[in-house]
């Protein structure tokens, strides 16, 4: 009877392990489940940025191009009569419109970029987790 008994507590315990260690993994795996989702959700919010922040940034760049042709405009005319103070505070202005409309496309810029390394990131952690899910699916076959 002690020996039955004895030899059933370690049979009880390896089932009883084998049942917590797949409730673990059954824990784990779900969590994952909804971190890849919830990650697949954000991509998607990011990505549909992209059209948006393109086109501001192209918007950016043409304005300042139109900024800096007037400067040159501006100066040019300036050349003519350097002593008319109207032509040379027109051309003052004009120069610092080019300086800020230039700083605003080099953020736009920014924010494109930021936002494609942002996607690209994003895309390599959801690999990394469906990889880990993977995992679980394996385990969980018994392969």
């Amino acid at each position: 009877m002690i020996k039955r008994i004895l030899l059933l507590v370690p049979v009880c315990l390896l089932v009883f392990s084998a049942s917590v260690f797949s409730q673990n993994i059954n824990t784990d795996s779900l969590a994952l489940i909804s971190k890849i989702s919830s990650d697949k959700l954000k991509l998607g919010k990011l990505q549909n940025e992209i059209e948006q922040k393109t086109k501001n940034k192209m918007d950016a760049s043409i304005q300042a191009q139109k900024s800096a042709n007037a400067n040159t405009d501006a100066a040019n005319k300036l050349s003519d009569d350097p002593q008319n103070k109207r032509l040379a505070r027109k051309a003052d202005n004009k120069a610092s419109d080019a300086k800020s409309e230039a700083r605003y496309a080099r953020k736009e810029e920014r924010r494109l970029d930021n936002l494609n390394k942002d996607i690209r990131d994003l895309k390599n952690k959801i690999a990394d987790e469906e990889l880990k899910m993977k995992k679980y699916t394996l385990a969980g076959t018994g392969n």
